[in-house]
């Protein structure tokens, strides 16, 4: 019931409670026609992009606005009581115990987590076990919502959920039922998913939203000279949206990203990748983790940017069951 959605965290109001405060049901078809879902949406857009919404005059949005401004919170707090609310922020177990010790717990709910390093480094294999793990329950390293898979270059596997449920001792239709997937053909399609995504949101228990990989789809269709400023702005304007649903709906956002030859880098350093996307990416990640290979299955994760947590690194394995402990 109620009293366990409490329990989870999920603090977003849908916008049908804006029915009881005069606004007409209308009016709200149209905001959630043009992707606006819940009471923290309407607040957290300004009121120049409101009134772009079709059918809605300035005025009316100002009315709206002013009833919301009420249902949340927008001023300011002290530290004290914003340490209270990220002590409440869940974390999702990632199959790895050192794994999840170099990241104080797992990865983080309401914020970006991105996850860079080349080909075969486990990176996908993260995003099928986080899938899994995010349904368990919050004594045993998930966050008992459902979860979400954009697969924007064919890698999203079912069977690998499967076999991941069945290490977990979870029933595999049951954990396959509670994973919505789409594969993303282009950039303006992956954008489009986001909209639709806001949507199922507001629905459900949701605790997860996986996007593999959040940069491909951009590099295909702005690969001509002369395209990289549009593409940079659109690659922007997706992650400000994945953000926004990160933070309005409380789920873990964790993105995949591929690296490239670092041209200034010398040849002969220890690593001469960098992940690409530039700024944009590193700014809209809250944690960037760096994947690469150490011996036989062993991978080796850095934290390569986190507010929170120190530099360091682990070690997991890849297997058929997911992410899991290194082989010695």
């Amino acid at each position: 019931g109620y009293e366990e959605e409490e329990m989870v965290g999920v603090s977003f109001q849908t916008l049908d409670c804006l029915t009881e405060h005069g606004v007409n049901a209308n009016d709200l078809q149209k905001l959630q026609d043009a992707g606006y879902h819940t009471v923290e949406s309407i607040a957290h857009s300004t009121v120049r992009k409101l009134s772009d919404v079709k059918g809605i005059s300035e005025a009316k949005v100002l009315k709206i606005k002013e009833i919301v401004k009420a249902m949340v919170p927008s001023d300011f707090k002290t530290a004290a009581d914003a340490l209270e609310d990220r002590k409440a922020m869940l974390q999702l177990s990632t199959g790895a115990v050192e794994l999840d010790k170099l990241l104080e717990g797992g990865i983080e709910t309401g914020s970006i987590t991105e996850v860079f390093g080349e080909f075969r480094t486990g990176k996908t294999q993260l995003c099928h076990t986080l899938c899994v793990t995010c349904q368990l329950a919050v004594t045993d390293g998930g966050a008992e919502g459902k979860a979400m898979y954009i697969d924007t270059e064919g890698t999203f596997r079912p069977e690998r959920l499967q076999a991941i449920a069945e290490r977990f001792n979870m029933d595999p239709v049951a954990t396959l039922e509670n994973v919505a997937y789409a594969r993303a053909h282009n950039s303006e399609h992956q954008m489009e998913l986001l909209k639709v995504a806001a949507a199922i949101l507001s629905q459900d228990r949701y605790a997860l939203i996986v996007v593999d990989s959040a940069t491909a789809l951009f590099r295909t269709d702005y690969s001509g000279r002369g395209e990289l400023s549009e593409r940079q702005m659109q690659m922007a304007q997706f992650l400000r949206q994945l953000t926004r649903l990160a933070e309005e709906f409380g789920v873990a956002v964790l993105i995949t990203n591929q690296v490239v030859a670092n041209p200034d880098g010398m040849s002969f350093a220890k690593d001469s990748t960098k992940p690409i996307g530039g700024n944009i990416i590193a700014h809209a990640s809250t944690t960037r983790l760096r994947m690469r290979k150490g011996r036989g299955e062993n991978r080796i994760c850095t934290i390569f940017d986190s507010p929170t947590l120190p530099e360091a690194d682990a070690q997991f394995a890849v297997s058929a069951t997911g992410i899991t402990d290194a082989v010695e």
